[in-house]
């Protein structure tokens, strides 16, 4: 049976204070011993880099994807951690190769591409694109803010209330995976009533 790949969107800064490295590296651990395989952007930066080291160290499997602009930039210095690595024409044909292989996100504290990444994965599942498990670790409270403002959106109409569906806010790793495994896909119903009606 095939292991199930989680990607993780997340920062590729590396001057982030240590608490967010501590528990990204943590969720890394955790899905290597919860026999989860990751997929990431592929570089040996950030967040993304501490994570998938850990997962390596815990038996998973990591694929990355990274495109070419930024292959040719920052080199192969993650293939030793990489089993697969994919280079992409550019940033959305990434995008897509990430959603392809994976069977669940995580979105980890990150910069606006994690925002980007995120945000398109809730409007593929909320038009029933894919119905993968979405979770925003909130480490250290970072994207409290960002979920006052998906609040904001709801109240004043600009998301239907049931948006809250289509995503999951876990505090701490553990709650990460554990959310992971026990996860039960719902098929979602689109159709004009679904769209028009709040």
């Amino acid at each position: 049976m095939n292991k199930k790949k989680v990607c993780v969107f997340a920062s590729s800064s590396n001057f982030l204070e240590e608490i967010y490295y501590e528990e990204v590296s943590e969720l890394g651990c955790l899905l290597g011993k919860s026999n989860f395989d990751v997929v990431y952007g592929g570089s040996n930066l950030g967040l993304m880099w501490c994570c998938v080291k850990a997962a390596k160290l815990e038996g998973a499997k990591v694929y990355g994807v990274m495109p070419e602009k930024l292959f040719n930039i920052l080199g192969s210095d993650s293939t030793d951690v990489c089993d697969e690595l994919h280079v992409s024409e550019n940033m959305r044909t990434r995008k897509a190769k990430l959603d392809e292989i994976s069977d669940a996100v995580v979105a980890v504290p990150g910069g606006f591409g994690t925002l980007e990444e995120l945000s398109e994965m809730i409007v593929q599942k909320q038009l029933g694109y894919n119905a993968k498990p979405i979770v925003i670790f909130n480490v250290n409270h970072y994207y409290d803010k960002l979920l006052e403002f998906f609040e904001q959106m709801m109240k004043e109409d600009f998301a239907n209330e049931n948006c809250r569906e289509l995503y999951y806010v876990a505090a701490t790793a553990q709650e990460v995976v554990d959310y992971l495994n026990s996860y039960k896909a719902v098929e979602r119903i689109i159709d004009k009533e679904a769209i028009y009606n709040r």
